[in-house]
Order: structure tokens, then sequence, then C-alpha cells
């Protein structure tokens, strides 16, 4: 998908129940002034919610990419375009959030440990290393880019102890 600059007017943070978090995001072909524009949005939303992953489908957009920052700093924002994670190890619990669900908080197991291959704004291709939380909020914000939600990756006691405030939500959404 290209995307321009224009389309920008529309971005804002969508809810669970939103039909976009669940679609899969399709690959961004162009690495161009407008993606960048669109990174730097989504950092800016990001910091001003308080959050330290968002990912583009969270703002009505898409596209395999996100932005994430694990100290909540708008300069220590990293933005990962098309993403693939490889070498998944280990295993750690550790409690997750998602702007797309406020208020929802719960533990998620996932692995401990990531390889993630991506495009920088320059479109160059980079590898890194991710643990512990690094690797959780890259495996979180690579999930929405599959419609995969954290609250899909939850235990049925977890599940059912969000079951409340996931309706409130969805009443919320259709009013």
């Amino acid at each position: 998908m290209i995307f321009s600059p224009p389309h920008l007017n529309n971005l804002h943070l969508r809810y669970y129940p939103d039909p976009i978090l669940r679609q899969k995001a399709k690959p961004v072909e162009i690495v161009n002034s407008g993606i960048a524009t669109l990174a730097e949005l989504m950092g800016d939303i990001m910091i001003k919610s308080s959050g330290i992953g968002l990912a583009a489908p969270q703002i009505g957009m898409p596209l395999r990419m996100f932005v994430f920052s694990l100290t909540g700093k708008p300069e220590d924002i990293e933005v990962l375009i098309n993403p693939e994670l490889s070498n998944l190890q280990g295993t750690s619990e550790i409690e997750e959030g998602c702007l797309s669900l406020p208020g929802i908080r719960a533990k998620v197991r996932r692995p401990a440990a990531c390889t993630v291959t991506a495009l920088n704004l320059d479109g160059n291709q980079f590898v890194t290393d991710a643990v512990d939380l690094a690797a959780t909020v890259i495996q979180h914000e690579f999930d929405h880019l599959d419609g995969t939600l954290f609250i899909d990756r939850l235990n049925a006691v977890s599940r059912l102890s969000c079951r409340k405030a996931l309706k409130q939500l969805e009443r919320d959404f259709q009013e």
C-alpha cells in the first residue's frame, strides 16, 4: 500500500472492537516522506497517550509498521516498517495493556526473546535482537499487524476477568 500525507487528517486512536484492529495490515511498498510523516504522527499519538508502542492499524492505517519507545520518551522512538519476527526463544509472562483497550491489563505469556528484521525510515533493512520488555513490546505491536490483540493470548481465567471491561468497550463503541 502506498501512503501519502493527505490521509493524515482522519487518523486517531482506534478502540476495541473497531474492525480495523482485526484486519491484516498490508506491507509498506515505498518508504517515502509520507511514511516518515505517518511515523512522526504515530510517535506523537503514542507519547501523548502515555504508551510505549503503537501500530499503524491502531490509528486506522492498515500498514505493516509500528513505533515504540521503551522509556516513553520521544527521543527514544524506534520505527519498524514491514517487520518480520524470527528466533523466538524462552518464555516470559509480563502484564500488558494496550492503547486500543483502555483500562484492561493482564499477564500475557510470550517468548522472552526474539529477532526482528525491518526497514527503517531510510528504507534500509536492519536486524536487532530483543529480550524481556523490548521483546514483549515488539511482539505485541507485531500482533496488531496481523489483527491479533493481546486479549486473544489470555488464558481462560484472565479472559474471564476482562469480560466486563470488554463488554463496556463494546457498548461505548456502539454509541
